[in-house]
């Protein structure tokens, strides 16, 4: 189990709802060196946030959105903070989480994290942070501003971050070469 001090910053402030309602290449850098945070099973983890890339709405041609809405996208356009799930080359869940407004499909994908407290997991990578995590698609629509599954602010000042085009996304054109990545410097 995590120590409590280790889950919150001097106030113990997890994110509100409100913070995800603003674009996703908004909330994508400030969710760098945040702490995601889950409980299952009574055991609590928490890693620190060092990659993200955003997803910007149905214009961005790498986002799910732009092929419109659909029974798996249905999540990205409903209210911001929460979990959107989906499966990619049959064996890797992806957690984003809905960022913007109602009706605008936007999300953030949680790429890489440290684990913190002497969790030993490889976290490097989207499909390995959401394994140790346990997300599947039954996360998809999951309230990340709950009890049990959220982000607390970043405990110290907004880290120095690198920008660079999002990975795996050779398919969308020119979107292709937004700068939509973004990366803990330190």
């Amino acid at each position: 189990m995590l120590p409590r001090a280790a889950l919150n910053n001097s106030d113990g402030a997890k994110l509100r709802r409100s913070f995800f309602r603003r674009g996703a290449e908004v909330v994508a850098p400030d969710l760098i060196g945040c702490t995601l945070v889950r409980t299952i099973n009574s055991v609590r983890r928490a890693a620190r946030i060092i990659e993200t890339e955003a997803y910007v709405g149905p214009h961005d041609l790498a986002c799910h959105a732009s092929k419109g809405r659909t029974k798996r996208t249905e999540t990205m356009f409903g209210p911001a903070g929460y979990a959107y799930v989906y499966l990619i080359y049959g064996m890797y869940y992806m957690l984003n989480i809905v960022t913007s407004h109602e009706g605008d499909p936007q999300a953030v994908l949680l790429r890489a994290a440290l684990p913190l407290d002497g969790w030993k997991v490889d976290i490097s990578g989207p499909g390995k942070l959401a394994r140790a995590f346990g997300v599947t698609l039954a996360d998809c629509g999951l309230d990340m501003t709950g009890e049990d599954f959220y982000i607390v602010k970043r405990m110290h000042d907004k880290p120095g971050i690198i920008i660079t085009p999002r990975i795996g996304v050779d398919y969308a054109g020119e979107w292709k070469h937004a700068p939509l990545r973004f990366l803990d410097a330190c």
